[in-house]
Protein backbone atom coordinates (compact mmCIF):
# COMPACT_ATOMS: atom_id res chain seq x y z
CA UNK A 1 0.00 0.00 0.00
CA UNK A 2 1.70 3.16 -1.20
CA UNK A 3 1.66 5.99 -3.72
CA UNK A 4 4.84 8.01 -4.53
CA UNK A 5 8.27 6.92 -5.74
CA UNK A 6 9.34 6.25 -2.16
CA UNK A 7 6.73 3.48 -2.04
CA UNK A 8 7.46 2.26 -5.56
CA UNK A 9 11.09 1.58 -4.61
CA UNK A 10 9.92 -0.57 -1.72
CA UNK A 11 7.44 -2.43 -3.94
CA UNK A 12 10.16 -3.03 -6.51
CA UNK A 13 12.40 -4.58 -3.85
CA UNK A 14 9.65 -6.92 -2.65
CA UNK A 15 8.82 -8.03 -6.18
CA UNK A 16 12.46 -8.59 -7.15
CA UNK A 17 13.16 -10.64 -4.03
CA UNK A 18 10.48 -13.24 -4.58
CA UNK A 19 7.72 -12.01 -2.29
CA UNK A 20 4.29 -12.84 -3.64
CA UNK A 21 2.61 -9.45 -4.11
CA UNK A 22 -1.08 -10.35 -4.31
CA UNK A 23 -2.30 -6.76 -4.75
CA UNK A 24 -1.40 -3.09 -4.59
CA UNK A 25 -3.47 -0.32 -3.02
CA UNK A 26 -2.60 3.19 -4.21
CA UNK A 27 -4.25 6.60 -4.38
CA UNK A 28 -6.79 7.32 -7.16
CA UNK A 29 -5.47 8.75 -10.42
CA UNK A 30 -5.12 12.53 -10.61
CA UNK A 31 -5.59 15.05 -13.39
CA UNK A 32 -2.65 17.41 -13.68
CA UNK A 33 -1.56 20.43 -15.70
CA UNK A 34 -3.55 22.76 -17.91
CA UNK A 35 -4.70 19.90 -20.11
CA UNK A 36 -5.90 17.94 -17.07
CA UNK A 37 -4.21 14.78 -18.27
CA UNK A 38 -4.64 11.69 -16.10
CA UNK A 39 -1.52 10.84 -14.09
CA UNK A 40 -0.81 7.44 -12.49
CA UNK A 41 1.09 7.16 -9.22
CA UNK A 42 4.61 5.61 -9.41
CA UNK A 43 3.25 2.60 -7.51
CA UNK A 44 0.48 2.06 -10.05
CA UNK A 45 2.89 2.36 -12.97
CA UNK A 46 5.17 -0.28 -11.46
CA UNK A 47 2.24 -2.55 -10.61
CA UNK A 48 1.01 -2.34 -14.22
CA UNK A 49 4.46 -3.33 -15.52
CA UNK A 50 4.53 -6.31 -13.16
CA UNK A 51 0.89 -7.31 -13.75
CA UNK A 52 -0.03 -6.88 -10.09
CA UNK A 53 -3.69 -6.42 -9.19
CA UNK A 54 -4.44 -2.76 -8.39
CA UNK A 55 -7.02 -1.16 -6.09
CA UNK A 56 -7.53 2.62 -5.89
CA UNK A 57 -10.34 3.25 -3.38
CA UNK A 58 -11.35 6.79 -2.51
CA UNK A 59 -11.80 5.64 1.08
CA UNK A 60 -10.73 2.59 3.08
CA UNK A 61 -13.71 2.98 5.39
CA UNK A 62 -16.24 2.02 2.73
CA UNK A 63 -17.46 -1.56 2.57
CA UNK A 64 -16.00 -2.26 -0.87
CA UNK A 65 -12.40 -1.66 0.22
CA UNK A 66 -12.78 -3.82 3.31
CA UNK A 67 -14.43 -6.53 1.23
CA UNK A 68 -11.53 -6.47 -1.25
CA UNK A 69 -8.85 -6.84 1.42
CA UNK A 70 -10.74 -9.67 3.09
CA UNK A 71 -11.04 -11.52 -0.21
CA UNK A 72 -7.31 -11.11 -0.82
CA UNK A 73 -6.57 -12.21 2.77
CA UNK A 74 -2.86 -11.24 2.74
CA UNK A 75 -0.35 -12.66 5.21
CA UNK A 76 1.30 -9.25 5.49
CA UNK A 77 0.58 -5.66 4.47
CA UNK A 78 3.51 -3.32 3.84
CA UNK A 79 2.64 0.37 3.88
CA UNK A 80 4.92 3.12 2.54
CA UNK A 81 3.66 6.69 2.05
CA UNK A 82 0.16 5.53 1.10
CA UNK A 83 -1.59 8.72 2.17
CA UNK A 84 -4.54 7.07 3.93
CA UNK A 85 -5.05 5.85 7.49
CA UNK A 86 -5.76 2.13 7.72
CA UNK A 87 -8.96 1.33 9.66
CA UNK A 88 -9.08 -1.38 12.31
CA UNK A 89 -10.62 -3.88 9.85
CA UNK A 90 -7.49 -3.71 7.70
CA UNK A 91 -5.09 -4.00 10.63
CA UNK A 92 -6.71 -7.17 11.93
CA UNK A 93 -6.63 -9.20 8.69
CA UNK A 94 -2.96 -10.13 7.99
CA UNK A 95 -1.49 -12.68 10.43
CA UNK A 96 1.88 -10.94 10.35
CA UNK A 97 0.26 -7.55 10.77
CA UNK A 98 0.69 -4.28 8.86
CA UNK A 99 4.22 -2.91 8.68
CA UNK A 100 4.85 0.74 7.89
CA UNK A 101 8.09 2.16 6.51
CA UNK A 102 8.14 5.74 7.75
CA UNK A 103 10.68 8.30 6.54
CA UNK A 104 11.80 9.62 9.93
CA UNK A 105 13.35 8.42 13.15
CA UNK A 106 10.14 7.89 15.06
CA UNK A 107 8.70 9.14 17.32
CA UNK A 108 10.05 12.34 15.72
CA UNK A 109 8.17 13.73 12.72
CA UNK A 110 5.08 11.57 12.73
CA UNK A 111 2.66 12.46 9.94
CA UNK A 112 2.57 13.28 6.26
CA UNK A 113 5.71 15.37 5.57
CA UNK A 114 8.64 14.04 7.63
CA UNK A 115 11.27 14.59 4.94
CA UNK A 116 10.30 18.20 4.30
CA UNK A 117 10.11 18.96 8.01
CA UNK A 118 13.50 17.43 8.74
CA UNK A 119 15.06 19.83 6.20
CA UNK A 120 12.97 22.81 7.36
CA UNK A 121 14.02 22.12 10.93
CA UNK A 122 17.70 22.20 10.05
CA UNK A 123 18.18 18.58 11.11
CA UNK A 124 21.61 17.07 10.49
CA UNK A 125 20.30 13.50 10.28
CA UNK A 126 17.10 11.61 9.66
CA UNK A 127 16.30 8.02 8.71
CA UNK A 128 13.60 5.39 8.34
CA UNK A 129 11.60 3.45 10.87
CA UNK A 130 10.00 0.06 10.32
CA UNK A 131 7.04 -0.26 12.65
CA UNK A 132 4.03 -2.41 13.41
CA UNK A 133 0.96 -0.31 12.69
CA UNK A 134 -1.90 0.42 15.08
CA UNK A 135 -4.92 2.70 14.83
CA UNK A 136 -2.94 5.85 15.69
CA UNK A 137 -0.87 7.72 13.12
CA UNK A 138 2.76 6.50 13.15
CA UNK A 139 2.47 5.47 16.81
CA UNK A 140 3.00 1.72 16.47
CA UNK A 141 5.74 -0.38 18.01
CA UNK A 142 9.17 -0.15 16.37
CA UNK A 143 10.85 -3.12 14.70
CA UNK A 144 13.92 -1.29 13.38
CA UNK A 145 15.38 2.17 12.73
CA UNK A 146 18.28 3.27 10.55
CA UNK A 147 19.90 6.71 10.43
CA UNK A 148 21.21 8.70 7.47
CA UNK A 149 23.07 12.03 7.30
CA UNK A 150 21.34 15.03 5.71
CA UNK A 151 23.88 16.68 3.42
CA UNK A 152 23.94 20.47 2.97
CA UNK A 153 22.90 20.14 -0.67
CA UNK A 154 20.09 17.65 -0.07
CA UNK A 155 16.61 18.61 -1.24
CA UNK A 156 13.40 16.77 -0.43
CA UNK A 157 13.78 15.08 -3.81
CA UNK A 158 17.33 13.80 -3.29
CA UNK A 159 16.69 12.87 0.33
CA UNK A 160 13.54 10.96 -0.64
CA UNK A 161 15.58 8.86 -3.06
CA UNK A 162 18.15 8.07 -0.37
CA UNK A 163 15.47 7.20 2.19
CA UNK A 164 13.51 5.02 -0.23
CA UNK A 165 16.62 2.92 -0.85
CA UNK A 166 17.32 2.83 2.87
CA UNK A 167 13.70 1.86 3.57
CA UNK A 168 13.89 -1.06 1.18
CA UNK A 169 17.15 -2.17 2.80
CA UNK A 170 15.74 -1.96 6.33
CA UNK A 171 12.71 -3.96 5.21
CA UNK A 172 14.96 -6.54 3.53
CA UNK A 173 17.09 -6.97 6.64
CA UNK A 174 14.24 -7.23 9.12
CA UNK A 175 11.26 -8.82 7.34
CA UNK A 176 12.56 -12.41 7.64
CA UNK A 177 13.26 -11.90 11.35
CA UNK A 178 9.78 -10.47 11.91
CA UNK A 179 8.07 -13.34 10.11
CA UNK A 180 10.13 -15.93 12.03
CA UNK A 181 9.35 -14.28 15.37
CA UNK A 182 12.96 -13.33 16.17
CA UNK A 183 12.28 -9.56 16.26
CA UNK A 184 10.46 -8.17 19.28
CA UNK A 185 8.85 -4.76 18.71
CA UNK A 186 9.53 -1.87 21.11
CA UNK A 187 7.08 0.83 22.18
CA UNK A 188 7.67 4.44 21.17
CA UNK A 189 8.36 7.09 23.78
CA UNK A 190 5.29 9.30 23.53
CA UNK A 191 7.07 12.14 25.33
CA UNK A 192 9.41 12.53 22.34
CA UNK A 193 6.69 12.50 19.68
CA UNK A 194 6.43 15.39 17.22
CA UNK A 195 3.95 15.76 14.36
CA UNK A 196 3.93 17.24 10.84
CA UNK A 197 0.92 17.92 8.64
CA UNK A 198 0.79 17.76 4.82
CA UNK A 199 2.60 20.54 2.98
CA UNK A 200 0.27 23.06 1.33
CA UNK A 201 0.97 24.82 -1.98
CA UNK A 202 0.79 28.29 -0.43
CA UNK A 203 3.61 27.45 1.97
CA UNK A 204 6.04 27.94 -0.92
CA UNK A 205 5.68 31.73 -0.63
CA UNK A 206 8.93 33.39 0.50
CA UNK A 207 8.99 35.57 3.60
CA UNK A 208 12.00 37.81 2.95
CA UNK A 209 12.15 38.76 6.63
CA UNK A 210 13.40 35.24 7.34
CA UNK A 211 17.13 34.57 7.31
CA UNK A 212 18.82 33.52 4.09
CA UNK A 213 19.51 30.12 5.65
CA UNK A 214 15.83 29.64 6.52
CA UNK A 215 14.81 30.62 2.98
CA UNK A 216 17.37 28.23 1.48
CA UNK A 217 16.22 25.39 3.75
CA UNK A 218 12.66 26.07 2.63
CA UNK A 219 13.76 25.95 -1.02
CA UNK A 220 15.47 22.61 -0.34
CA UNK A 221 12.48 21.22 1.53
CA UNK A 222 10.01 22.17 -1.19
CA UNK A 223 11.83 20.64 -4.16
CA UNK A 224 10.20 19.53 -6.37
CA UNK A 225 6.81 20.50 -4.84
CA UNK A 226 5.38 22.99 -4.11
CA UNK A 227 8.54 24.88 -4.96
CA UNK A 228 9.54 28.33 -3.76
CA UNK A 229 7.95 31.48 -5.16
CA UNK A 230 7.62 35.18 -4.52
CA UNK A 231 5.45 38.05 -5.75
CA UNK A 232 7.29 40.22 -8.29
CA UNK A 233 6.16 43.72 -9.21
CA UNK A 234 6.52 44.38 -12.95
CA UNK A 235 5.36 47.20 -15.20
CA UNK A 236 2.25 45.20 -16.10
CA UNK A 237 1.37 44.31 -12.52
CA UNK A 238 2.25 41.82 -9.80
CA UNK A 239 3.11 38.30 -10.96
CA UNK A 240 4.12 35.06 -9.30
CA UNK A 241 7.83 34.38 -9.75
CA UNK A 242 9.11 30.86 -9.08
CA UNK A 243 12.63 30.62 -7.70
CA UNK A 244 13.87 27.46 -9.39
CA UNK A 245 17.53 27.79 -8.41
CA UNK A 246 19.02 29.92 -5.66
CA UNK A 247 22.13 30.12 -3.50
CA UNK A 248 22.92 32.10 -0.37
CA UNK A 249 25.55 33.92 1.61
CA UNK A 250 24.16 33.67 5.13
CA UNK A 251 26.59 36.25 6.57
CA UNK A 252 26.51 38.92 3.84
CA UNK A 253 24.68 42.21 4.38
CA UNK A 254 23.80 45.02 1.96
CA UNK A 255 22.25 47.45 4.40
CA UNK A 256 18.97 47.30 2.47
CA UNK A 257 15.59 46.23 3.83
CA UNK A 258 14.46 42.57 3.51
CA UNK A 259 12.98 41.88 0.07
CA UNK A 260 15.06 44.52 -1.73
CA UNK A 261 16.42 43.34 -5.11
CA UNK A 262 20.10 44.28 -5.23
CA UNK A 263 23.38 43.77 -7.06
CA UNK A 264 25.82 41.98 -4.77
CA UNK A 265 29.22 40.74 -5.90
CA UNK A 266 28.05 41.47 -9.46
CA UNK A 267 25.13 39.08 -9.03
CA UNK A 268 21.37 39.61 -8.78
CA UNK A 269 20.33 39.00 -5.20
CA UNK A 270 17.68 39.77 -2.60
CA UNK A 271 18.34 41.00 0.92
CA UNK A 272 16.89 38.63 3.51
CA UNK A 273 16.26 39.30 7.18
CA UNK A 274 19.84 38.22 7.67
CA UNK A 275 22.10 37.26 4.80
CA UNK A 276 21.75 37.45 1.02
CA UNK A 277 19.80 35.21 -1.39
CA UNK A 278 21.21 34.95 -4.93
CA UNK A 279 18.71 34.36 -7.74
CA UNK A 280 19.99 31.94 -10.41
CA UNK A 281 17.04 30.49 -12.36
CA UNK A 282 13.49 31.88 -12.17
CA UNK A 283 10.17 31.36 -13.92
CA UNK A 284 7.51 34.00 -14.30
CA UNK A 285 3.94 32.66 -14.31
CA UNK A 286 2.90 31.75 -17.84
CA UNK A 287 6.51 31.88 -19.08
CA UNK A 288 9.40 29.46 -19.50
CA UNK A 289 12.21 29.15 -16.98
CA UNK A 290 15.07 31.60 -17.50
CA UNK A 291 18.47 32.37 -16.07
CA UNK A 292 18.34 35.51 -13.95
CA UNK A 293 20.47 37.50 -16.42
CA UNK A 294 18.07 36.72 -19.27
CA UNK A 295 15.10 37.50 -17.03
CA UNK A 296 16.53 40.90 -16.08
CA UNK A 297 17.07 41.82 -19.71
CA UNK A 298 13.31 41.50 -20.15
CA UNK A 299 12.38 42.94 -16.76
CA UNK A 300 15.28 45.20 -15.68
CA UNK A 301 13.31 47.10 -13.06
CA UNK A 302 11.45 44.28 -11.31
CA UNK A 303 11.04 44.44 -7.53
CA UNK A 304 9.57 42.21 -4.87
CA UNK A 305 5.97 43.08 -4.07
Amino acid sequence: MGTPQFAADVLNYLAKNGYNIVAVFTQPDKKIGRKQEVSFSPVKELALKRNIKIFQPDSLKKGEAVKNIREISPDLIVVAAYGKILPKEFLEIPRFGCLNIHASLLPKFRGASPIQNAILGGEKETGVTLMLMNEKVDAGEILAREKIKIENGDTAETLTKKLSRLGATVLAENLPGWISGKIKPEKQDEKLATFCRPVRREEGLVDWKKTAQEIYDKWRAFQPWPGLYTAARLKNGIKRLKLLEISIDPAAESGEKPGKVIEYSQKTAVQAGRGIVFLKVVQLEGKNAAGIDDFRRGYPDFTMA
